[in-house]
């Protein structure tokens, strides 16, 4: 039976943490919802994945190749593989929508 399902429902991310939750998957293709709450840095990625992402509530600082990027509220930006990247910072209650393809 197909159910809804609600992307603001789901565990809080830790304390200066991220918290991933499988949305969808499928050869090539998967979606993540993302909460985070950092407060310091948090860990490098360099991903075999392109990394679509879309902030969909609060603030977020990352560091891409480099750069520093400042996002709010409906930015999205497109990670290519392999482009090294973190996040800085977010505001408290921040959540995400990560799409992965290969």
């Amino acid at each position: 039976m197909i159910r809804p399902s609600n992307l603001f429902e789901g565990p809080p991310p830790p304390e200066n943490g991220e918290c991933f939750t499988p949305l969808f998957e499928s050869p090539g293709v998967r979606i993540e919802g993302i909460r985070s709450c950092l407060k310091t840095p948090g860990e490098w990625y360099d991903q075999e994945e392109n990394e679509w992402v879309m902030l969909i509530r609060g603030e977020a600082m990352l560091e891409i190749a480099g750069e520093v990027l400042e996002l709010r509220a409906g930015d999205h930006l497109l990670i290519p593989a392999h482009i090294p990247h973190r996040v800085l910072s977010t505001a408290q209650d921040t959540y995400w929508l990560g799409v992965f393809s290969s």
